[in-house]
């Protein structure tokens, strides 16, 4: 699926970025792009979280990249091993990085850097096992 905002190569360039961003952390990262809502966002990316399943990691450090771009909305939701290890200044700093990139219209560019600063977080928290499982897929998902 194509958006007007992201093409089809950059969203398969932030898989990699979330595949590279995942590679030296047990800690999962998502991307869901809402195309449709116009109600309650804040309540349409919790929803999203809990159906992608991110509550289930096992060290609870998945992150939810949650982005409408027709609405401008951005939200990013940090499980509770993460968010207790980085603390709301870390994701409010990350929002404005992003937000200015998108006013800019850089879309990728601040997807990118978002996806592989949170990589570098969670590599500093939670350093991957041997084993390093992949719990969640990397895949950009949509409603």
């Amino acid at each position: 699926m194509t958006t007007d905002f992201l093409t089809n190569t950059e969203m398969a360039s932030l898989v990699e970025a979330i595949q590279k961003a995942e590679e030296h952390s047990s800690g999962e990262i998502r991307v869901h792009i809402d195309t449709h809502s116009e109600k309650d966002l804040a309540k349409e990316a919790i929803d999203a979280f809990h159906k992608l399943e991110m509550q289930k990691t096992q060290h609870r450090n998945a992150v939810l990249f949650y982005i409408s771009f027709e609405q401008k909305y951005l939200t990013i939701i940090g499980d509770k091993g993460i968010h207790e290890k980085v603390q709301q200044h870390f994701w409010d700093q990350l929002h404005d990085e992003i937000t200015k990139k998108f006013a800019q219209k850089l879309y990728f560019q601040g997807l990118r850097d978002a996806l592989l600063k949170t990589g570098t977080e969670l590599k500093k928290h939670f350093p991957a096992d041997q084993e390093n499982k992949n719990e969640l897929p990397n895949e950009i998902s949509f409603s």
